[in-house]
């Protein structure tokens, strides 16, 4: 048998093994793109919840505001104390179909109360 005889089929080997590693890589890729957005939706509501509570708004309409913000599914609690406002938003990052395992998300903002809120 000749040398190229021996080869056929080699190349369709090294690809069925190297398309499912490809597969797992985007999906990770993806996984931590979608992670990375929600971990700014997380902080973009944790700030705006924490100007908003700073000013004296109520802390339904702070919270409602985050929750607007912030991933679905989003916990957001609001702790005030000593002239300042403290938010933390908490979130789920799913995994991609399965492939990879999802993770917690957290965000905090603090701010101080302004004056005519107190």
């Amino acid at each position: 048998m000749s040398a190229a005889g021996r080869d056929r089929g080699m190349v369709t080997a090294e690809l069925a093994v190297a398309i499912p590693v490809v597969v797992l890589v985007l999906a990770i890729c993806a996984a931590g793109i979608a992670a990375g957005i929600d971990q700014i939706r997380c902080i973009d509501a944790a700030r705006a919840a924490a100007r908003s509570a700073a000013r004296g708004d109520p802390a339904v309409q702070s919270r409602e505001l985050a929750l607007q913000a912030a991933p679905p599914g989003a916990g957001v609690e609001i702790h005030r104390g000593s002239g300042v406002v403290r938010v933390v938003v908490t979130a789920r990052a799913s995994g991609v179909g399965g492939l990879v395992p999802g993770w917690q998300l957290r965000a905090e903002a603090t701010g101080p109360v302004e004056a005519a809120a107190s």
